[in-house]
């Protein structure tokens, strides 16, 4: 298969958590799909060579791609299935299962067991209906294991315990080693949890853990440290997929130099489902004007959620055109304002995401100026043999391709990077200095600190001021000169990030330059 080149640009996509859904040259959705790293799972359609023949026809039919960024990656899973359900692409699995249970059911009992149900009928309590049987069946083990409820049919007096109470994932109401008292505590943390109230029983389950050490329990408080560890792991999960019976929108807008980005997030009965853009100039009474507007033509749901209170008089009219009451809620905590921290993360991303990382990354190397021009150099060569430099400019967060430079290696024979990387910016700052050109605000090396002290014993000689650091690929750590150790920055922070892809996109340059050099050599 040919590599087919992306229809759009990949350094609008973040390196984010998220789904990314692929359109056709009509505008459908034809293919949704979830990533840890949006812009290199995005990549790898058009980077691959071996795909399948679906993939391979999927590719060829992309005209377009939108993404919808999450918290974390369990969010993406959880959204990438609400997206499924709701467009169906073409290319995505068939995931439709017609024996699938779509809820989690506490019985009516004295003491309750926890099992799956196909529809919400009956005197037990119902939690769901879950976007996906796979995350269904997650939930329940987690809760059933984590609460220690029973799952068996029947429960005759004087039974003996089975095996689940031997191994600590059930309390053994069956052989009477729990209270009926005591077992309806479990059933109510489990309760809260299903229904997505965890932030009060964390509180409590961190009280009850801190007497229990005060008391040298331990026992009982690595047992309250577990079910928090787990229930704040399962609230992450089910931060996407809400227990809702109405729909809502969420909404949110920056307004950066006299222009409002704004987004409208969709929220089907709990299941974040899709999102529309709009930009438009800044003006008094812009954010009520657009809700007008926008609700004239698109129906109201029962909830709206935005960032500032808004008159009174337009949640009545929303409910005049909708024809039933709207609710306009400004959350200040909770999963609603979760919500809407959502929504303004996606605005940052898309339309200022750049300059975030440019800003992280000034920060992160403590500089005073933000370093909106960075020129990266890297050496390439095959043995020592057509030894080749190149050097990528990012000019405000982005690719700046006309100001890219590939050069020959001239002064060095043989294997020495330390060397070549000092003839390359040799060459390059001493032409920049002499035309008295304009000179980047941070200079970055592919390599260590000996690739690193080559480049700054050269810019020293031309006294050329300009920061230099250095990024190892083996760890991704960070050099400056004169300092022995990494600086401490974390490989999978947004500064780190960005130094990556600087120094991927110098180092594919490099490669592609090294090659062409050799194909020409061999071919003649």
């Amino acid at each position: 298969m040919n590599l087919v080149s992306p229809p759009f640009s990949l350094a609008d996509i973040p390196h984010s958590p998220g789904c990314y859904l692929y359109k056709d040259s009509t505008g459908r959705i034809i293919y949704v799909g979830k990533a840890k790293d949006l812009r290199k799972r995005v990549s790898s359609y058009f980077q691959k060579r071996d795909h399948d023949p679906k993939t391979q026809k999927l590719v060829q039919t992309i005209a377009d791609v939108e993404y919808i960024v999450t918290r974390t990656d369990e969010e993406a899973y959880l959204l990438e299935n609400s997206l499924i359900k709701r467009h169906q692409p073409k290319y995505n699995i068939d995931l439709r299962d017609a024996k699938s249970y779509a809820y989690i059911e506490l019985t009516k009992e004295t003491f309750p067991r926890i099992t799956i149900a196909r529809k919400a009928k009956g005197a037990g309590q119902f939690f769901g209906p879950f976007v996906s049987g796979k995350e269904r069946d997650y939930v329940m083990t987690v809760v059933k294991k984590t609460f220690r409820l029973r799952s068996c049919k029947s429960m005759p007096r004087n039974h003996r315990a089975c095996l689940r109470f031997h191994i600590g994932n059930c309390t053994g109401p069956c052989a009477g080693h729990v209270s009926a008292e005591g077992y309806a505590l479990q059933c109510s943390q489990a309760e809260a949890v299903l229904k997505g109230k965890t932030a009060e029983l964390i509180g409590s389950l961190t009280s009850e853990m801190n007497q229990y050490a005060d008391a040298m329990e331990f026992e009982a408080a690595m047992r309250c440290r577990d079910v928090i560890t787990a229930v704040t792991h399962l609230s992450s999960r089910q931060y996407v997929s809400r227990q809702k019976d109405y729909d809502e929108d969420v909404i949110h807008f920056i307004v950066s130099e006299g222009t409002v980005f704004l987004m409208v997030f969709h929220v089907y009965k709990g299941t974040l489902g899709g999102r529309e853009e709009f930009i438009f100039e800044e003006s008094d009474g812009f954010f009520e004007e657009f809700l007008v507007q926008f609700y004239s033509d698109h129906p109201a749901p029962r909830e709206v959620i935005v960032p500032e209170a808004v008159d009174e008089g337009l949640a009545l009219y929303l409910g005049t055109i909708a024809k039933r009451k709207v609710v306009v809620t400004v959350p200040k905590i909770g999963e609603k304002a979760k919500l809407l921290e959502l929504a303004k993360k996606n605005i940052e991303t898309v339309h200022f995401g750049d300059e975030i990382r440019v800003e992280e990354l000034r920060k992160a190397l403590h500089l005073a100026d933000a370093p909106r021009v960075i020129e990266c150099f890297d050496i390439s060569h095959l043995s020592g043999t057509d030894t080749v430099a190149s050097m990528v400019q990012f000019r405000n967060g982005r690719p700046d391709k006309k100001n890219y430079r590939r050069f020959r290696i001239k002064t060095v024979d043989g294997i020495d990077d330390f060397s070549s990387m000092a003839e390359v910016v040799r060459r390059r700052y001493s032409r920049l200095v002499s035309e008295e050109k304009e000179l980047p605000d941070l200079i970055l090396i592919d390599g260590g600190k000996g690739q690193l002290s080559s480049a700054k014993r050269v810019l020293d000689e031309l006294e050329v001021d300009v920061p230099v650091i250095s990024l190892a690929k083996s760890e991704e750590e960070v050099f400056v000169s004169g300092v022995p150790f990494p600086l401490p920055f974390g490989k999978k922070t947004r500064a780190n990030m960005y130094l990556q892809e600087v120094r991927d996109e110098a180092h594919r340059f490099a490669v592609t330059y090294n090659r062409l050099l050799r194909k020409k050599r061999v071919c003649g």
